[in-house]
């Protein structure tokens, strides 16, 4: 039997806990979920609050606090919070991808170091970092020795370096300027080590993500698509192989289920770069071709999303009136009604944390998007459990 691209979506969303929010510990839920991107302090609390029945934000303060969730730079040379017995494994699938990516950058390239001199530094940057650096800490102790090359020499290490972010508070747990600590994983892993991060990594991303195709695990990673054909094949059976729609070859973990086709999907109020938007190969299973350009801008900004049967039907932002829902498409007056109910809900989360959350990428929203219907849910109004009706027919902006 072959998989339709409905059931695929789907999947996707059953996997990624957002057909149904769970009462999951938080460190289990990010486990579940293989990683949650966190290039924004506020995103990994908005993707787990789409996820988790009941979540509570002081929990996912604790996780970072205590080490269950580390939050590093993982993917796609991105930074991402995964579950504390994750972090080793991922960074040893990854570090040959982190190291190349910025030992053999221009930037790197420029100073006249070499590759010797920042793996040498490894053994001092360890006990630096024993306890929490800044940026600037960590700068100013090398540049004894490298003088006006400190900079971008940290800025190679802190890709590759078994160093983590560590919490210094503020409303999201992170806040400027970055500080850093050491971590247990070994700066270099054995080749063997580096196998099987990569094989755990792929079970971790079936788990989240699929069924999937090989270049799909190949994009989330950025590990290539050798490294995704050689684990495969190491896993034996436990993946199995499934046929998508046109006939493609899809990989899944051998005890997975897909939900069946006619399951409903809530409305959700996505985070930016949320990691369920970058998964697959491009435009995305949640993404319509179309409206990928009004998303994903140019430099890579992924901008929150409101997402419409398991589909992006548009974004949001926080104003000063509240969350502001813009559509791409018009909806049906239920379809506002579950969005708007959302981001009422959304509203109390923020109201204790950050209530103008993402506000620096308010600029995206000055050209304003094509034929879209828009709604403004206030602020002021929301509380727990409450329910607001929505106009039948949103007024539209252009």
């Amino acid at each position: 039997m072959s998989l339709t691209t409905r059931q695929l979506t789907l999947a996707t969303l059953d996997r990624q806990l957002l057909l149904e929010r769970r009462r999951l510990e938080v460190a289990e839920a990010v486990r579940q979920v293989c990683a949650l991107q966190a290039q924004t302090p506020a995103s990994p609390y908005v993707a787990l609050w789409n996820r988790v029945r009941d979540f509570v934000p002081a929990d996912l303060d604790a996780a970072f606090a205590d080490g269950r969730i580390v939050k590093a730079t993982l993917m796609r040379i991105t930074l991402h919070a995964v579950h504390a017995d994750d972090y080793g494994p991922y960074r040893a699938a990854l570090l040959t991808a982190l190291r190349t990516s910025r030992l053999a950058d221009r930037r790197f390239l420029a100073t006249g170091l070499t590759p010797a001199d920042a793996d040498g530094l490894l053994p001092e940057l360890a006990g630096f970092l024993a306890r929490p650096r800044t940026g600037a800490e960590v700068e100013s102790e090398v540049t004894g020795r490298f003088g006006e090359h400190a900079h971008r020499l940290w800025w190679a290490l802190r890709a590759y370096a078994p160093v983590r972010h560590a919490p210094v508070g503020g409303p999201w747990s992170f806040t400027l300027p970055n500080s850093y600590v050491g971590s247990s994983a070994a700066p270099v892993p054995l080749p063997e080590e580096a196998d099987t991060g990569v094989q755990w990594l792929l079970r971790s991303y079936l788990r989240a993500f699929g069924p999937a195709t090989a270049q799909d695990f190949a994009r989330f990673t950025r590990l290539g698509r050798p490294a995704a054909t050689r684990a495969l094949q190491e896993l034996g059976d436990q993946v199995v192989r499934v046929t998508g729609p046109d006939d493609t070859t899809l990989f899944d973990l051998a005890d997975a289920t897909v939900p069946a086709e006619d399951t409903p999907v809530p409305p959700r109020l996505l985070p930016m770069w949320d990691s369920s938007l970058l998964a697959h190969t491009v435009p995305g299973r949640f993404m319509p071709q179309e409206y990928r350009p009004l998303v994903v801008r140019r430099n890579g900004d992924v901008l929150p999303c409101l997402l419409v049967d398991g589909r992006v039907a548009g974004v949001w932002r926080t104003t000063d009136d509240g969350l502001e829902l813009t559509a791409f498409r018009k909806l049906a007056k239920a379809e506002w009604q579950g969005l708007t109910e959302e981001a009422e809900k959304l509203s109390v989360l923020l109201a204790d944390r950050e209530p103008t959350v993402y506000r620096r990428y308010r600029h995206w929203w000055e050209k304003g998007f094509p034929h879209a219907e828009r709604v403004t849910v206030s602020a002021r109004r929301a509380a727990p459990g409450a329910r607001r009706s929505v106009p039948a027919t949103p007024a539209p902006r252009r």
